[in-house]
């Protein structure tokens, strides 16, 4: 099962080394920060950055949940695995096929995705926003992103990825 565990915003990896040297190897089986590829401007050039889909939280792979709780209390930062007062809920089926769809186990990273704008509508041509453009609610092409609204976490939810629109035709 899939959990959420969340921190702060920007200390998604620290924490989630913290986790697999403190917690036992045999309770959590992955521990990893889903993240997307985009493009920064760095010194007047463009380079490619991962950045976190879900800042202020990293997902943990766990079978044994109770005693992954317990062992987070040794954890020297904020953690707090997401749940209602009776239980720790896991990710939901779809959650978890929509990170696997574009993700493998050994690379959590969402690619970037081209496209163009042909009148208002945008055209995806490769990546992984392939046939997922009803998913996008704004383009923001100076930035190189698309904000995305899914369904994540039992809400909806915006996010971010990587989106390089190529050409514009009116």
């Amino acid at each position: 099962m899939w959990y959420v565990v969340q921190t702060y915003a920007g200390r998604e990896d620290a924490v989630c080394g913290l986790i697999s040297q403190l917690v036992s190897n045999s309770l959590v089986q992955e521990c990893f920060v889903p993240r997307y590829l985009t493009m920064v401007r760095f010194r007047g050039e463009w380079q490619s950055c991962e950045k976190p889909l879900f800042p202020g939280y990293l997902i943990v792979v766990t079978d044994c949940v109770e005693q992954v709780e317990y062992e987070l209390r040794r954890v020297p930062a904020f953690t707090r695995l997401l749940g209602n007062d009776d239980a720790f809920i896991p990710l939901q089926a779809d959650d978890i096929a929509w990170i696997s769809a574009f993700t493998t186990k050994n690379d959590r990273v969402i690619g970037m995705s081209e496209g163009i704008i042909e009148g208002d509508e945008v055209v995806i041509l490769k990546g992984p926003l392939m046939n997922h453009a009803g998913w996008i609610k704004k383009i923001n092409r100076h930035k190189r992103l698309a904000y995305l609204e899914i369904q994540m976490f039992g809400r909806a939810i915006t996010t971010k990825v990587g989106l390089e629109i190529v050409r514009k035709r009116a």
